[in-house]
C-alpha cells in the first residue's frame, strides 16, 4: 500500500512501569536509534525515569498512576497531531492501548489488529499485577476500568487474530475461546501467512494495525529479550512460553499482510538489549569515561 510519510507519526514511548522493569527505558531508546529516519513527524511520551526502588502496587496494579499519567499523555500527542497512521517503539507492550484505541476510533471501526505475540495479553488484575499483560484485553473493552475506559470504540473479536502464539494457560485459553479469538501458531506461518492473509480478508478491514512484540521471536536467533536476562535466576521464567517464530517468518507475515491491506499502526514492543546494557554500564565505570573519574 502507498503510505503519506506525512501523516505517519513515528511515536516514541520508552515505557517500562508496565512489566516493572527498568531496562525496557533503554531498550526503546535503542530502538529509536536502530530504527530506519522518520519521513514523518516524532514525538515522544514523557516517561517517568527509571528508579532503583520498586513501583508501588495500586489497586492491584503496579504502577498505575505512572502508567495512567503516561496513557494520558500518549493520548493527547494523538490528538493533537491526528495522523493517518502509527508507529509506536516502546517500551512495554502497553505502548499500544492509547495509539491503536485512537487508530480504531479514527478508522470508524475498520480497522483489523493483528498481534503478533507469544502471549495473549488479557489478563486482569485478579490474576497478574503487570498491566503489559493485560493490553488486548483493554482494547476489547475488558480488564480493569480505568485502562479499558480510555478506549473509546473497543475492537471487535472478529477482527483480532494472533500469530505466534503457542501456548498458554486454561485461563488464557478460555478468554480466546469465549470470544472467538483467532490465531496462527509458529509451526502454521513457517508454512505460509496464508491463515492470517484468509482471516483479514474474512474481516472485511481495510486497515490493519500490527503489535509486534519481540518475544514472539525464536531466542536461538535474537537475544535482546526478557526470558535471555543474564541476572535472572535459573528457574525465574519456568512455565512462561518463549517465542518460536524466526525473524525472516515475521518479516515474510507482515510484508504479506501489508500487500492486501494498508498498514496504519506498527507498534514493537519489549526490547530488552542485555547486552548494550551491559556494555553502557561497564563504561560508565572505566577511566577518563565513567562520570565520577573526572
Amino acid at each position: 500500500m502507498t503510505n503519506d510519510p506525512k501523516k505517519t507519526l513515528r511515536l516514541l514511548m520508552p515505557q517500562w512501569q508496565g512489566g516493572h522493569l527498568p531496562a525496557y527505558h533503554f531498550g526503546a531508546q535503542l530502538l529509536a536509534w536502530l530504527a530506519p529516519p522518520a519521513s514523518g513527524p516524532i514525538a515522544e511520551v514523557q516517561v517517568d525515569l527509571p528508579t532503583t526502588g520498586g513501583l508501588p502496587l495500586e489497586i492491584g496494579i503496579v504502577g498505575r498512576s505512572a502508567l495512567l499519567r503516561q496513557l494520558h499523555s500518549a493520548q493527547e500527542i494523538l490528538n493533537e497531531q491526528t495522523p493517518d497512521r502509527v508507529v509506536i517503539l516502546g517500551g512495554d507492550c502497553l505502548v499500544d492501548l492509547a495509539p491503536f484505541a485512537y487508530l480504531n476510533e479514527r478508522y470508524e471501526g475498520d480497522l483489523a489488529v493483528l498481534w503478533v505475540d507469544s502471549h495473549p495479553d488479557i489478563l486482569t488484575p485478579e490474576h497478574f499485577s503487570h498491566a503489559h499483560a493485560m493490553v488486548l484485553g483493554n482494547l476489547m473493552g475488558e480488564g480493569d476500568a480505568d485502562f479499558a475506559n480510555t478506549v473509546k470504540r473497543p475492537v471487535k473479536a472478529a477482527n483480532i487474530m494472533y500469530a505466534g502464539l503457542d501456548e498458554m494457560s486454561p485461563g488464557e485459553q478460555e478468554f480466546i475461546e469465549r470470544h472467538g479469538l483467532r490465531k496462527a501458531t509458529p509451526s502454521e506461518l513457517a508454512i505460509s501467512s496464508e491463515p492470517v492473509l484468509t482471516w483479514l480478508k474474512a474481516t472485511g478491514a481495510r486497515n490493519v494495525a500490527i503489535h509486534l512484540d519481540l518475544d514472539v521471536l525464536d531466542p536461538a536467533q535474537f537475544r535482546s529479550l526478557l526470558f535471555a536476562n543474564p541476572k535472572a535466576a535459573p528457574d525465574a521464567f519456568a512455565g512462561i512460553p518463549q517465542g518460536k517464530m524466526p525473524i525472516a517468518d515475521v518479516v515474510r507475515l507482515l510484508r504479506d499482510v501489508a500487500q492486501i491491506a494498508d498498514v496504519v499502526g506498527l507498534g514493537i514492543t519489549e526490547h530488552l538489549p542485555w547486552d548494550a546494557i551491559a556494555l553502557k554500564e561497564m563504561l560508565a565505570a572505566l577511566p577518563l569515561l565513567g562520570t565520577s573519574n573526572g
